[in-house]
């Protein structure tokens, strides 16, 4: 007979006198105070039996996960004592005097409650000078940004150091516990590649890890970026092997300590493009760039495709790049381009992004493909600039004519041999002809011949209504991204399960984060580029959404913000994550825009 280890501890509390029967369920913190970005462990300890249910709770401005389940049984003074204990990671989202409220279980059949625990969350801050010239401070952040002033849509590279002590003889586990970007679009923090160096600060030297953060300005006004909030995880030489100093440093296994470090908050000043001398075609782009346009083929006849391809390089936000509308290309049907970028730079700031974009000619009449103009604003000189790209030569041939059919000649009827016979003026009496082996059975009686003649009919009104939605689709752009929109949140929801299943984190949220720019962008007609966790609280429409819906999407972009520096757990908790992105996915998609 099979017994569960579950099942034998039962069984043998049974068998045990009272006293030991009797189950208690305590909940612990192994921290009652903590610096916004860490996180404390919650234990809910059931000891002798198991409950029917974990409670899980839930408090506003904690995130709160389960991280494991431990079971322990030993014996005291001939006793049993068996505990099970499920553990949380609590993360605070904000500062401030937090209550984890009493929790109920059945244990045993009898309902038992915990006492409330309370949590205190604190801002990091930045140490003060004196502490830094000291020396006293093994490790500290610092956050720079290249301009005081900054254009509406340019981009820059905020450069965040790490400093660590000479005596420190190794760190890990380096984790971005918050990055406050407000006002900005940030991309993925990555250490800038041999540009490690030693610097005297005060009396001690360090050792300084320069962190790119590359950032666009996506509103205008004051904008505060930080203060930036680590941790991580030194080895200094321990202080209790003795020797000397000097070489105890080098010659021991050193002791680890937990480290949370934060910068100061940094303003720019973030300038609105100026309304004077912006050219009519401008459509957003900033930066410095160049143009080059290729068509072809240029002998065409009216009707035929012509692919035009436009390569515009340089160095700003590329992927907000787009093709300004070209009022001049009057005589041409246009379709919808294609767009395809090519980076040159870690940061996605440089490189070449290329469009490709059918036209046809829709009469003879055309003699040239008219000058491309593209027009964008240099925040270096504070000037529009546009740039022409000359007249293309075209050769447009009408189509060719249908000839209509010609009628052969009526050959001369020869005269027959004999009279013409007179009209016969008695028909006689009409009969039904019986249905015998020779007779013939009209056509229109056989439902294979109507059904015959109902085809061509059939077709054209296939025809007609596919014709139709294709117009109402050409002329409906917001439908179009629509669709575009349901057919890749459909097959990105696929993407999140695969990523979820084989362990995946950092391709895992570069989806969903992807996933949620596209349909808010949809959903707020905006482009999918300028949406970022600000937009919850800036956007009308989502400001009076549900406070859950709103609450939920503030949750996903936090989710994704952290999991650029933070480890996910494993495939569960990435399952839990996409869960939760589809019912959020139902109620963005039922927002009324």
């Amino acid at each position: 007979m099979r017994f569960t280890l579950k099942t034998l501890a039962l069984l043998l509390a049974w068998l045990l006198p009272g006293g030991a029967w009797a189950a208690t369920f305590t909940a612990s913190l192994d921290r009652d105070t903590l610096t916004l970005g860490e996180s404390a462990t919650l234990s809910l300890a059931f000891e002798g039996g198991s409950p029917d249910r974990v409670p899980a709770p839930s408090v506003p401005g904690l995130q709160i996960t389960q991280a494991g389940t431990a079971q322990n049984m030993s014996w005291i003074n001939g006793a049993m004592s068996s505990t099970v204990t499920v553990s949380f990671s609590v993360t605070p989202q904000r500062t401030g005097d937090f209550t984890i409220p009493a929790l109920t279980a059945d244990v045993n059949g009898r309902q038992l409650a915990t006492a409330p625990l309370k949590l205190t969350v604190t801002a990091a801050s930045a140490p003060p000078a004196a502490a830094v010239n000291s020396g006293s401070e093994v490790a500290f952040l610092k956050f720079t940004f290249p301009k005081p002033e900054i254009y509406l849509g340019a981009a820059e590279v905020g450069r965040l150091e790490l400093y660590l002590r000479d005596d420190v003889q190794n760190f890990g586990n380096f984790q971005l516990t918050s990055s406050p970007t407000d006002g900005f679009s940030a991309g993925k923090t990555t250490e800038m590649q041999n540009q490690r160096r030693r610097v005297q600060v005060g009396n001690r030297v360090y050792t300084v890890i320069p962190l790119a953060v590359p950032l666009t300005a996506v509103r205008a006004g004051a904008l505060t970026l930080g203060p930036f909030t680590a941790s991580a995880v030194v080895v200094l030489p321990g202080q209790n092997q003795g020797g000397d100093p000097f070489f105890r440093q080098f010659f021991n296994q050193g002791e680890q300590r937990q480290v949370t470090l934060a910068t100061d908050p940094v303003v720019v000043q973030a300038l609105p493009l100026p309304v004077r001398n912006r050219p009519a075609n401008f459509t957003g782009a900033v930066g410095q760039f160049d143009m080059a346009v290729t068509a072809g083929p240029t002998t065409v006849t009216v009707g035929d495709p012509i692919t035009v391809r436009v390569q515009i390089s340089g160095r700003g936000a590329l992927d907000a790049l787009t093709l300004p509308e070209q009022v001049a290309w009057k005589n041409f049907k246009t379709y919808p381009p294609t767009a395809k970028l090519e980076t040159t730079d870690p940061f996605g700031f440089q490189g070449t992004k290329t469009f490709e974009q059918i036209i046809s000619p829709e009469n003879a009449d055309v003699h040239e493909l008219p000058a491309l103009t593209f027009s964008f604003f240099n925040p270096d000189d504070g000037q529009y600039h546009t740039l022409t790209q000359p007249a293309v030569p075209l050769t447009v041939k009408a189509a060719g004519a249908t000839p209509l059919p010609v009628l052969a000649a009526a050959k001369a009827e020869e005269k027959p041999a004999q009279d013409i016979l007179p009209i016969k003026e008695n028909l006689g009496t009409l009969a039904q002809l019986p249905l015998g082996r020779d007779s013939v059975e009209p056509l229109i009686t056989k439902p294979a011949f109507l059904a015959a003649q109902s085809v061509p009919v059939l077709a054209f009104l296939a025809a007609f209504i596919w014709r139709r939605r294709a117009d109402h689709l050409a002329n409906n752009p917001r439908l179009r991204r629509q669709r575009a929109v349901a057919a890749l949140v459909t097959s990105g929801k696929d993407e999140l399960k695969k990523y979820a299943a084989a362990n995946q984190p950092d391709e895992f949220f570069a989806t969903l984060f992807r996933l949620l720019q596209e349909q808010l962008g949809e959903r707020l007609d905006c482009p999918a580029t300028a949406i970022t966790e600000n937009v919850v609280e800036d956007n009308s429409i989502l400001r009076n959404a549900p406070a859950v819906t709103r609450a939920a999407l503030r949750e996903q972009f936090q989710l994704c913000n952290q999991a650029r520096y933070a480890p996910v757990r494993g495939s569960s908790e990435l399952n839990s994550v996409a869960t939760q992105f589809e019912k959020l996915l139902g109620e963005l998609q039922n927002l009324k825009s």
